[in-house]
């Protein structure tokens, strides 16, 4: 038999022909044929195989969740029941109550709301900026400064606390203040009316001679402006590696019609970059919510500014002493920490196209 001889083709009208044919026998025997074999089988085990795994991981993952939810609307009672295990015998709304207007949650959640969106802004724009400039122009110490981006990743945020705590507690750069209240006799109570104003906007106070910027927004500020907050690093790695992927020909296209680099950049680079930039911009909006050790290092003390992480507490009027206090504390401190996250689940559900879409078009791949 020769080997290079064809195989009949299966034509259209063949196709046809065992489809009527098909039809034409009895559905007892249509049945056993499309069920009875060991493909459909495997298919079958195969499809529980994946509803079971899917099923115990979902139950892993959203277990804890559904605990602290469940406890939330529990009484003390409950806890101390025996028989209550998701599902509260007395449900109360008191925990939440007691959280919305004893632990100043609105001033809590405007402040956090406000800071948030300024540091997400300006950590968008500033890492942008950083990030075209690493990508687009070959420059001597390209390769360093983007090493140097990398190490701020990998650098435990703890072993400089100390330093930008005092960096931010006495700002005085390159002793300016110093200087002038010393040598030219300035006297810094002067500015008692500046400084009350400034206190009231929350940027900045004059104190000994400096800057004293703890307590306000502007250590988060002048952070996020300079690319060297929390997360930059990896901003930055996230925009270069799009902008790597984004063609030449368009800028150059642009140089040729007169255009200069600030306004390629402005008006073809960023209006491309949008995906990208919302997705840098929930990520730096959501870390920054979140956030509390940046809060806890800068706003420290008894007047220090109410914001979301800063409220985990025990409302007064939900202390008592009982067999189940420990467990309703934790309860208590889980409804704080879900009052906390709750807008950022609704932030994600109508926000959560621009994320995916941003993570897409990231480029995230090894050059």
């Amino acid at each position: 038999m020769d080997v290079n001889m064809q195989q009949p083709k299966i034509t259209k009208e063949s196709k046809n022909k065992i489809k009527v044919e098909f039809e034409r026998t009895p559905l007892k025997e249509r049945l056993k044929a499309k069920f009875l074999n060991l493909y459909f089988f495997q298919q079958v085990g195969w499809y529980i195989f994946r509803l079971v795994l899917l099923i115990g991981l979902s139950y892993v993952v959203l277990y804890p969740f559904l605990t602290k939810i469940a406890g939330s609307f529990m009484s003390p009672e409950d806890f101390v029941d025996v028989t209550v295990r998701l599902i509260p015998k007395n449900f109360t709304l008191d925990t939440y109550k007691a959280i919305l207007t004893e632990l100043d949650y609105f001033e809590a959640f405007g402040n956090t709301l406000l800071l948030s969106l300024v540091c997400g802004v300006l950590q968008t724009f500033s890492c942008c900026f950083i990030a075209y400039g690493l990508a687009k122009f070959r420059f001597r110490g390209n390769k360093l400064v983007m090493a140097l981006v990398v190490l701020t990743m990998i650098v435990p945020h703890q072993t400089l606390q100390y330093s930008m705590f005092i960096g931010f507690r006495y700002f005085d750069i390159w002793g300016i203040l110093s200087f002038l209240s010393g040598g030219a006799s300035i006297d810094i109570a002067g500015f008692e009316g500046v400084n009350a104003i400034l206190a009231n906007i929350k940027l900045f106070e004059l104190e000994n001679n400096s800057l004293t910027l703890t307590n306000t927004f502007a250590p988060l500020v002048i952070l996020s402006s300079t690319g060297l907050a929390f997360k930059n690093g990896l901003y930055i790695f996230m925009l270069r590696q799009f902008f790597n992927g984004v063609p030449d020909a368009l800028e150059e296209s642009a140089y040729i019609d007169g255009s200069g680099v600030y306004r390629t950049f402005l008006t073809i680079i960023l209006p491309l970059s949008i995906p990208m930039m919302m997705t840098v911009f929930l990520f730096a909006f959501c870390w920054q919510w979140m956030d509390d050790f940046y809060t806890n290092l800068f706003f420290t003390g008894t007047k220090s500014i109410k914001l979301l992480p800063k409220i985990v507490d025990i409302p007064s009027s939900l202390k008592m002493d009982y067999a189940g206090q420990n467990l309703y504390y934790s309860a208590i401190r889980n409804t704080c920490g879900i009052c906390i996250i709750l807008p950022l689940v609704i932030l994600y559900i109508f926000c959560q196209n621009f994320l995916v879409q941003g993570i897409e078009r990231s480029g995230l791949t090894a050059e």
